[in-house]
């Protein structure tokens, strides 16, 4: 009897919104191929990887690869074994990593407020319809992942009713795990909140040394296993890889970033797009300018794990928008937490329709006009210049209808405010990414063009790439030889002379009489073209002289994107 009830509260606690959830996320992660450049580059990787057989050092377009630490290839290799080299199960393993964020923030939201049940039961609803972090946790990265273990660690150090001792020995190995996923940056998303245990862990007041020991213990635990990995690596990857794994990565991100460098504020602004869209809900904002003193034990553990970690990445040099990703779930639990205690200390306020999503079906009804509008600008030529809209405007309309239905669902007035806005998130960001498969996805398709690749390549002709090249074609093609990277320049015209049976990769802003006349093929590509010129051909062209009739095959366009006028 008693397992049966046990039975039957579980259930209750992940329904509706886990099957929801998982119904969503694969809807949305197999309504177009990877998207270039993150989740190719990371297939990428993986499939150069298992293709050399280097199961230590990752392997990018041919040479050791510093950027990440392997777990996630790993995890890739375990399906791969089993079923083969695809993109199902990297998919199907995104699904579930994602999943697994939302049982962890349920777990530590019953851990933080035991006697508020209805933080648990809302947590996860307020972490799975964030639009940004539902759109990047579905993205073949490692930030989703890393989030994982972000959650298991604090969960491992947060007391419990029955027992405030932490848990040091799970601490340590999700703490390794992270590590493993994406280097020591894991120490920054953890390593605060375990050294600013006694302001809000009683048992770490109480026992200060033996936190900080078993802690210090832990965090070693977790050293180790990097090490375990790091150290053959750095072996057998030589020289440069070596000092850009164990020096350079940290370093250059850290102190002065050799990528994504921004200002210290960058972050600040764009508060508002991570917490999207309860960002367009009055009555969010009103329960988190109303949070203060008595702060209570889970509102200290949340605070001292978000201000720290905002304030150590705002002055980190590198900065990317889905590097906080794992702090979304500590946001959901935050802003949970106030919606709570609003609720409790001014119940009238609960009624009060100005503090409804009011702003958020606003949004909606306009993107929704916008969408019915996009069919007349295009057809009397307003949007000539904006080939983006164009596309958009073949399908917008009945998009519109779709927006207009959950702008109508926002303004239903009764309970379940937050489920609503939830629901009408989740939707929202479902609908637009099917709205982007029909439309703009085949200016990020890149399967014909890597089939190509591969092909030419079975043929023995080598192949060029003007620019940095971030492995978008490896996966998709199955590519088993590398593309050169040439800088635009000497650098491009020795290899020209070198491989004149050879095809060179570029991406003009536009299309020109030459291209059209002598390239091999060409399609538009997330905002630019990239092109196919054979060697000899682009060498006539940039020199100045005109290829003699015959050099070069008639550009060739796929279909989808020669669809809608250039």
């Amino acid at each position: 009897m008693y397992s049966s009830y046990r039975r039957h509260e579980l259930l209750r606690a992940l329904w509706p919104w886990l099957p929801l959830w998982l119904l969503l996320a694969l809807l949305a992660i197999f309504a177009h191929g990877p998207m270039p450049m993150h989740s190719t580059r990371t297939l990428g990787v993986a499939w150069e990887m298992w293709q050399h057989g280097s199961w230590i050092v990752p392997v990018l377009n041919g040479a050791p690869y510093s950027d990440k630490a392997p777990l996630i290839y790993w995890l890739f290799f375990a399906g791969w074994s089993l079923g083969g080299v695809s993109d199902l199960w990297p998919r199907l393993l995104l699904v579930l990593i994602g999943a697994a964020q939302l049982l962890l923030v349920q777990a530590l939201a019953r851990r933080l407020f035991p006697t508020r049940p209805w933080i648990a039961r809302s947590a996860p609803w307020l972490l799975g319809a964030l639009t940004y972090g539902f759109l990047f946790d579905l993205q073949i990265m490692y930030d989703g992942l890393l989030a994982v273990w972000v959650l298991l660690a604090l969960l491992a150090l947060a007391p419990g009713l029955r027992r405030e001792t932490p848990r040091m020995g799970l601490f340590a190995l999700a703490l390794g795990l992270g590590l493993l996923t994406k280097g020591p940056v894991m120490l920054l998303h953890v390593g605060l909140v375990w050294l600013l245990g006694p302001l809000w862990q009683p048992w770490a007041r109480a026992h200060r040394a033996a936190w900080y020991g078993r802690g210090a213990l832990a965090v070693l635990a977790g050293l180790a296993m990097l090490l375990a990995w790091a150290l053959p690596a750095a072996w057998l990857g030589g020289p440069r890889y070596r000092e850009m794994l164990l020096f350079g990565q940290t370093a250059g991100r850290v102190v002065d970033a050799f990528a994504h460098a921004r200002p210290f504020w960058w972050y600040l602004p764009l508060l508002p797009l991570l917490l999207f869209p309860f960002s367009l809900w009055p009555r969010a904002w009103s329960a988190l300018a109303s949070l203060g003193r008595p702060f209570e034990p889970g509102q200290k553990f949340l605070i001292a794990w978000l201000l720290p970690v905002f304030v150590a990445f705002s002055l980190v040099s590198g900065k990317q928008a889905y590097y906080p990703l794992p702090e979304l779930g500590g946001l959901a639990l935050l802003l949970a937490f106030a919606l709570a205690r609003q609720r409790e200390r001014h119940p009238a306020r609960e009624a009060n329709a100005w503090l409804g999503p009011w702003p958020l079906a606003l949004f909606c009804l306009l993107l929704a006009l916008t969408l019915f509008a996009l069919p007349w600008l295009a057809a009397h030529g307003h949007l000539a210049h904006a080939y983006a809209l164009r596309a958009v405007a073949v399908h917008s309309a009945s998009f519109g209808v779709a927006y207009l239905l959950l702008a109508g669902v926002l303004l239903l007035r009764g309970r379940g405010e937050l489920r609503r806005i939830a629901l009408v998130g989740l939707l929202g960001v479902t609908v637009a990414n099917a709205l982007f498969t029909l439309t703009l996805w085949r200016d990020y398709d890149l399967r014909r063009i890597s089939t190509l690749l591969a092909q030419a390549q079975a043929r023995g002709t080598p192949i060029g790439n003007i620019g940095m090249y971030e492995g978008q074609y490896h996966f998709l093609g199955r590519l088993r030889q590398p593309i050169a990277e040439l800088q635009d320049g000497a650098m491009l015209n020795q290899w020209l002379a070198a491989h004149p049976q050879g095809w060179v990769l570029a991406y003009p802003d536009r299309l020109d009489q030459a291209a059209h006349l002598h390239a091999l093929y060409a399609q538009r590509f997330r905002g630019v073209w990239v092109v196919i010129w054979p060697a000899r051909v682009l060498a006539d062209v940039r020199a100045g002289h005109t290829p003699p009739p015959g050099s070069g095959p008639a550009l060739v366009m796929p279909d989808a994107a020669d669809a809608i006028p250039h």
